[in-house]
């Protein structure tokens, strides 16, 4: 079961479209979905479980709570929109574009992909790539 909750003005259109898609990334990865939440809100909300949880004093775009068990998984993925909306200008990207982008890598961590070494966030961004061009298809 995959869940949107907005705690910023902000909805998705055609939530079911975008859990369908991400389902099936999840099935394409050889997992199954328990529950995960997207929780999306403000740059300050997201900085302040950045600093309570993860001891980091900045901005970021997605931050990731990992509750999976063994291939089915769970957990909570909070994505600023304000990030996502800057990010989209920086990188020439369509919103729609960057919030699948950081919808996708936050599951990704989920099912054991890492970006911490260079070689680490390459198979990433192959995944992110991947699974990305599903999604003209499904939205």
């Amino acid at each position: 079961m995959i869940l949107f909750f907005y705690e910023t003005p902000f909805s998705i259109e055609n939530e079911l479209n975008w859990k369908n898609w991400l389902n099936a990334a999840v099935e394409t990865e050889g997992f199954q979905t328990e529950e995960i939440n997207y929780i999306f809100c403000d740059d300050e909300y997201l900085l302040d479980i950045n600093i309570q949880y993860l001891d980091h004093d900045y901005y970021t775009d997605v931050i990731g709570f990992q509750y999976s068990e063994g291939k089915e998984i769970s957990g909570d993925v909070y994505i600023s929109v304000d990030r996502v909306r800057e990010n989209a200008e920086n990188h020439q990207k369509s919103f729609e574009n960057e919030l699948a982008r950081v919808m996708i890598h936050g599951i990704l961590h989920f099912m054991n992909y890492k970006d911490k070494t260079e070689e680490e966030a390459k198979k990433m961004k192959e995944a992110e790539e991947r699974h990305l061009s599903f999604l003209e298809e499904i939205i």
